[in-house]
């Protein structure tokens, strides 16, 4: 295999990567609706000035036949997205009673209010 042709097609690939994590930042939502916010970006030329036509020469397309890649590009830098984010766990502390207690001291909660409280024991 020709090096420049594997160069070309891997910084294509970047290309197109970085595409759809430019759109994503701008809208964080998942497929289909970041297929949307693609369109926008692409007909507006907000990334790089490239429209259309250049994408397509970077490797995005927005026709049927190319849905399935396009949505694989998109699960890839959803999946990378998620791996980043750092993991944190909020604590939350009651300054008033605990829920439970609320529960108890009120027998004439509806069924529902009920099952929620119970839930956080």
């Amino acid at each position: 295999m020709d090096s420049r042709r594997h160069k070309e097609d891997s910084d294509g690939v970047d290309a197109a990567l970085d595409f759809v994590r430019f759109c994503h930042r701008r809208r964080r939502v998942g497929w289909p609706e970041l297929y949307d916010e693609m369109c926008r970006v692409a007909s507006r030329g907000l990334y790089h000035g490239w429209g259309f036509g250049e994408l397509a020469e970077h490797g995005i397309a927005f026709g049927l036949v190319e849905m399935p890649r396009l949505a694989g590009l998109v699960a890839n830098v959803l999946s990378q997205d998620a791996e980043r984010r750092p993991r944190m766990l909020i604590g939350v502390m009651a300054s008033g009673p605990v829920l439970s207690d609320v529960a108890e001291e009120t027998p004439d909660l509806p069924v529902r209010a009920r099952a929620f409280v119970g839930a956080a024991r």
